[in-house]
């Protein structure tokens, strides 16, 4: 790559170049609750607008001048031990006040590095810091190398005082190489950078470290605080199996040494924090999209309103929406010490709690309360990938027989009157019934559960495929364990739909259980598990094997930016001991062991798009059919659009790997990639290290089939499960998350109740897919980035052809009763909650 090495500069000539770089409080989430500090010598960050005074500029130079210095490192030419030569320190000299590529909040600067003929040509750089602080690095660009032209460092990384670093900072030019082919100058340094990365697995992690390694969850629970606070560990047994998270090394809880003592800092590799902006979108998101975890909270403010401290009635819910509770000044100050919460309570010295309408009910209010938007739900709502297909009846349980026969108690007596003729033998023979099953993971759970103030069920409903395309609802099964013990089975219950009297409001109150459960498996093993969790020990095997010159540590960084740090915060303010999930889904205390259960069965190579349909029965595969499948289910929103995107990031991701990788030898020989997929399998998700099913990692089709999956959960996959979050759940009868009495029993005072009072029974800095951060000095390898055009420039036809398919009113689950399109999958969106747009990575 490198070529005319030795005539290309002249002995005693300097290298010109331009350092952007941004201070700390222009990008620190910590300073969202002080947006107005100061931070060095300019308030808010390097921004430097137009009408600086020359001194300040003057000032501003010679306070960094000599405080950071560069050194640049050959590629081509060595020492007398084999490693690149290193050149001499060089220092910012200039602000460039206008820049063409300056971006919001960055600074530039002139740098100039002494670099003779026998240095060759620069591939990589150290950076050394004597400031006190920390500041982001944002890239290193080198004008006019002769015989090469422009070099390019793309950095991203923040960088500390150098007495903070055992090892010195170093950063390298944007090629792309093997390990095999990484120029003979780069090899240590490539090779000393992985192990900085993964450090030696002691101490606790401090601020400024970039160590990335793994550890279980013993971080949830706070027994020093209260016993009823304490968690097991899960993660790192059979019985509780789970994948690994972060490593923070903090000390071991007195009260028990496997748990880890909770603080207020949480360590996390300092280049996985991002910028305020997504923080805080972050934090509106935890809000709006789950406004009934707010609720609990202001209990108060409620209790003064309503004489109450509970919701009674649907239009006291609906007050939320359109009139709002008043929030005296101090109730928002102690919710919302940091500054954009103000904007979104409204704070005029009182402010109105008042939720923007979700899109369920922004047409018709009422509309979700039918059976043919509950069943459109499962296909085209927040969890449309749990349906499956009957292929036997009744159906069957998978639980250990400790749990006696949990085989479904619906016959066919209970459906084919409400099967227009066709009988449960021929509905199953034409694909025409369907289940959502949500009894196996919850039933294990049900007898801890209703010893609480929660009380609940485990559910199967079984959905019947109607002529036009949509599902009806035949039967819900809710199922309580045996008052004796399990062993006597679960005592089961089936409830048929009715649309008036009595019987109406108690299939309504079914249709809420099996929402209660569709919520909690959605929050707990859709969203949380099966994309965040999942996905983090890929990250830190990422970043501890796969130099940031591999190619596929490149292809797949994007889809992991801001997930280690979103579910860091997780772990302190949703998932932990009486966290959000805990306070307000019917898991409790038991919420995250729940997910441990679900995560036994899961199985990365199925987790691709396609892979899932075949495995839940909704697709066949056929030839004939785009994408080589046939969906059962014509009009499934989820499906038939997901398998537009799948098939745009399996084509991209086939025509990188295949520029790098000549052969399926190349994979087998490529030294990092199969330290990293073996770490992945043996620690990241250790738990499952004995299953047969992971890729053997020998093939350039497994490569291909294992990036694809990854893109798709990061991206794609949890834009389907997160984005439709307050659309459809933020008015919380639609979702109801939690329930606190059982099913009433005829002739007792709550069923008398029911008859009678039916509602008061049961109470943008986004970066998306096709798109990067660095523009097109991600790589320097021109084919990649033509494909990555390309890829971009298909995602914009798909999502002109989803368009269209919303516009078919053939196309009846697209809208249903609620008149709300299904736009979860539209690759682009624009600022706010558009219910749309598939971020690069899991954002939220």
């Amino acid at each position: 790559m490198y070529s005319g090495v030795k005539s290309w500069i002249k002995r005693g000539q300097k290298v010109k170049g331009t350092v952007l770089l941004m201070q700390k409080n222009v990008l620190d989430i910590n300073a969202l609750t002080s947006a107005t500090s100061t931070s060095g010598l300019i308030k808010g960050g390097f921004k430097v607008a137009g009408g600086i005074t020359s001194s300040l500029i003057d000032t501003y130079t010679s306070t960094w001048g000599r405080s950071v210095a560069f050194r640049l490192i050959s590629a081509t030419a060595t020492d007398g031990s084999g490693k690149g030569k290193v050149g001499k320190k060089a220092y910012l000299e200039g602000l460039v006040t206008s820049i063409p590529i300056l971006g919001a909040g960055q600074t530039a600067f002139d740098i100039h590095f002494e670099w003779d003929s026998e240095m060759g040509i620069p591939g990589a750089f150290y950076v050394e810091s004597n400031m006190l602080g920390e500041f982001f690095l944002v890239s290193l660009t080198l004008e006019d190398i002769p015989n090469h032209g422009t070099i390019n460092f793309v950095c991203n990384s923040w960088i500390y005082n150098y007495s903070n670093y055992k090892t010195e900072r170093i950063f390298f030019a944007n090629k792309t190489y093997l390990p095999s082919e990484t120029p003979a100058p780069l090899v240590y340094y490539r090779q000393e950078e992985l192990k900085t990365l993964r450090g030696d697995g002691t101490g606790e992690r401090k601020e400024y470290e970039r160590i990335y390694d793994y550890d279980v969850y013993n971080d949830l629970g706070a027994p020093d605080q209260k016993a009823t606070l304490a968690r097991p560990v899960i993660g790192g047994s059979s019985n509780m199996p789970y994948p690994r998270r972060g490593r923070t090394g903090r000390r071991p809880s007195k009260k028990d040494p496997k748990s880890e003592r909770r603080s207020d800092f949480f360590y996390l590799p300092r280049d996985e924090s991002f910028g305020h902006l997504k923080s805080s979108d972050f934090l509106v998101y935890i809000l709006k999209s789950a406004s009934q975890n707010l609720i609990p909270q202001l209990r108060s403010v409620v209790t003064l309103q309503l004489n109450n401290p509970e919701f009674n009635t649907f239009d006291e819910i609906r007050s939320l929406y359109e009139g709002g509770f008043k929030l005296p000044t101090s109730v928002l100050s102690r919710l919302s010490p940091i500054p954009f919460f103000k904007e979104y309570f409204r704070t005029d010295g009182e402010s109105a709690l008042k939720f923007p309408p979700p899109k369920v009910i922004q047409v018709n209010q009422s509309a979700w309360m039918t059976d043919e938007e509950f069943a459109r739900e499962m296909i085209a709502g927040v969890n449309p990938h749990i349906i499956q297909r009957i292929q036997e009846f009744p159906p069957k349980s998978k639980l250990d027989s400790q749990y006696g026969d949990n085989t479904s108690t619906i016959t066919k007596e209970h459906l084919e009157p409400n099967m227009g003729g066709v009988t449960v033998e021929q509905a199953i023979q034409n694909n025409k019934l369907y289940l959502l099953d949500h009894h196996d993971s919850i039933y294990p759970f049900l007898r801890k559960i209703n010893a609480t103030d929660t009380k609940t069920y485990a559910t199967r409903t079984i959905i019947f495929l109607q002529n036009d395309g949509t599902l009806k609802p035949l039967a819900i099964e809710l199922s309580i364990p045996h008052p004796q013990a399990d062993s006597f089975g679960p005592v089961s219950k089936v409830y048929l739909p009715a649309k008036e009297g009595v019987e109406a409001s108690i299939w309504f109150l079914a249709k809420a259980f099996v929402v209660v459960n569709d919520a909690t498996h959605h929050q707990l093993c859709s969203h949380w598990l099966n994309t965040h969790a999942v996905v983090e020990p890929f990250i830190i095997a990422t970043n501890r094997h796969l130099s940031v010159v591999h190619p596929i540590h490149k292809l797949l960084l994007p889809h992991y930016r801001d997930t280690m740090n979103i579910n860091a915060l997780a772990r302190n303010v949703l998932v932990n001991a009486k966290g959000i999930i805990e306070s307000t889904f019917l898991g409790g205390a038991y919420s995250v062991e729940m997910s441990s259960f679900v995560y036994k069965d899961w199985v990365f190579t199925e987790q691709g798009l396609p892979h899932d349909l075949l495995k839940r029965g909704v697709a066949i595969e056929d030839p004939t059919s785009p994408h080589g499948l046939r969906l059962l289910i014509e009009d499934y929103p989820y499906a038939s659009d997901g398998l537009e995107i799948w098939a745009a990031i399996k084509s991209w991701v086939e025509e990188y790997v295949n520029f790098y990788y000549k052969s399926d030898a190349s994979i087998v020989q490529d030294s990092e990639l199969q330290a990293f997929w073996r770490e992945v399998i043996e620690v990241g998700h250790g738990d499952l290290k004995n299953a047969t099913w992971w890729f053997k990692m020998q093939t350039r089709n497994e490569l291909i089939e294992a990036c694809s999956i990854l893109i798709w959960i990061a991206s794609a996959l949890h834009a389907a499960v997160n984005f439709g979050q307050y659309p459809y759940g933020g008015y919380i009868l639609n979702r109801p998350t939690k329930s606190r009495r059982l099913m009433p029993e005829k002739g007792s005072a709550e069923y008398d109740e029911l008859s009678k009072n039916f509602q008061k029974a049961h109470a943008s800095d986004e970066q998306y897919l096709g798109q990067r951060n660095e523009g097109d000095l991600w790589t320097s390898d021109s084919l990649p980035l033509e494909a990555f055009k390309r890829f971009g420039r298909k995602l914009s036809e798909i999502e002109q052809k989803l368009i269209q398919r919303n516009n078919d009113e053939s196309l009846k689950n697209r809208y249903g009763p609620v008149k709300m399109p299904y736009t979860l999958l539209y690759p682009s969106s624009e600022e706010g909650l558009t219910c749309r747009g598939i971020p690069n990575s899991i954002s939220i």
